[in-house]
């Protein structure tokens, strides 16, 4: 009898350490964003988490205990499962495809060390950068009507390792999205496909209403944070002004500086989107003008193809992001990420651990969410 009841407190225990966890979880998870996240942003979010969680257990760690240990919050490293399916609201979204792709795996395969960066940080990376904002300009413009969708076809590697153990990259995946160009409020945005390589996700992109909207606004109009063709065209592509806006409009997160936000929104846009041509070239002569923005001589995407990069160090994060571009048209490629050299906090990384790489291979317009494009009608990377 007396076995009966230990076993019966000992299950409580479980479920109270179980809850626990996942409630510090939440807590530790940044703000949702308000539309599903382009792989970088995965990438970049799912390393901030773990830099997060890895610091708050230390801080807890050290502080003295006071309270009797009951009452005291247990901060233990959650175990993680891999859903069948991509979650339909933004907040679950965000929780549930960052911490599924950590699910444990074998051998760490860490990718290659981070390539030298150009010395010259003014110079070499502004000329690039013209000369990618020239190209850009010289590209067709076809404009997306309202009634349609943008569709972007990707090749994606994303860091499965545990929060105990180093980076492991898993086996490259297809990620496809169809995007309403409504700029109408919008719930349900567009559609997610996601298969390959052990991930299996097809669902809605769903949004939920912006901290602080009228009640009945229905969902997140054209915007910043739900970036269409015709939106993306409205912007000024005088640079200085345009650089204006994305600073006033970009949120940094905590520990984030302005510069890096603006950096790593710009790279959203140009990655996941169809852009115009004006604003493409506006957005990477802004570029060209933050603090730090380096030239990367040779860079390959999750495709294998090799380009030039342009690369920022995101010192809040200690994480580096990096665009590659084809090195003869300057065409768009993918993107990679990297743990910083004030990264260490992850045990087993190295200076310049490889922790995420994408690969963008189509772009198009189509009619419907869901529809194959025509290949007559697929665009260019930009």
């Amino acid at each position: 009898m007396n076995a009966d009841r230990g076993s019966d407190r000992a299950d409580t225990e479980a479920e109270a350490d179980t809850k626990a966890d996942a409630e510090a979880v939440a807590r530790l998870l940044p703000a949702p964003a308000e539309w599903d996240l382009p792989p970088d942003r995965h990438l970049r979010h799912k390393d901030r988490l773990m830099q997060q969680i890895d610091h708050d257990q230390q801080s807890t760690t050290a502080q003295p205990v006071t309270d009797p240990p009951a009452r005291r919050p247990r901060l233990r490293r959650p175990r993680f499962f891999r859903p069948a399916v991509l979650l339909p609201a933004t907040a679950l979204a965000l929780s549930g495809v960052l911490l599924a792709t950590l699910a444990a795996g074998g051998d760490a395969d860490r990718g290659p060390a981070a390539p030298a960066v150009g010395s010259d940080r003014a110079g070499g990376a502004a000329v690039l950068l013209n000369r990618i904002a020239a190209a850009s300009m010289a590209t067709d413009a076809t404009p997306v009507r309202d009634d349609q969708f943008v569709y972007v076809r990707s090749v994606v590697r994303e860091n499965e390792g545990t929060f105990e153990g180093p980076v492991q990259l898993g086996a490259p995946h297809r990620r496809e999205v169809w995007t309403a160009q409504d700029p109408a409020p919008l719930t349900e945005v567009g559609l997610l496909r996601e298969s390959g390589g052990g991930v299996h996700r097809s669902g809605p992109v769903e949004v939920g209403v912006p901290d602080g909207a009228p009640a009945g606004s229905g969902g997140v109009p054209a915007g910043i944070d739900r970036p269409t063709y015709t939106w993306l065209a409205s912007l000024p592509t005088d640079p200085e002004a345009l650089r204006t806006l994305l600073y006033e409009r970009t949120r940094p997160a905590d520990g984030e500086t302005r510069d890096a936000a603006v950096f790593s929104r710009i790279g959203e846009l140009v990655g996941e989107t169809i852009v115009p041509p004006a604003t493409a070239a506006a957005f990477y002569r802004v570029v060209a003008g933050i603090p730090g923005v380096t030239e990367v001589p040779d860079a390959v995407d999750a495709a294998g193809r090799h380009g030039v990069g342009i690369t920022l160090e995101n010192t809040g994060f200690a994480t580096r992001e990096e665009w590659i571009f084809d090195r003869e048209s300057l065409a768009y490629l993918g993107s990679r990420h990297y743990i910083d050299k004030s990264g260490t906090w992850r045990r087993g990384d190295r200076v310049g651990t490889l922790s995420g790489v994408t690969a963008t291979l189509e772009r198009a317009v189509v009619d419907k969410a869901g529809q194959a494009p025509a290949k007559a009608a697929s665009r260019s990377a930009s």
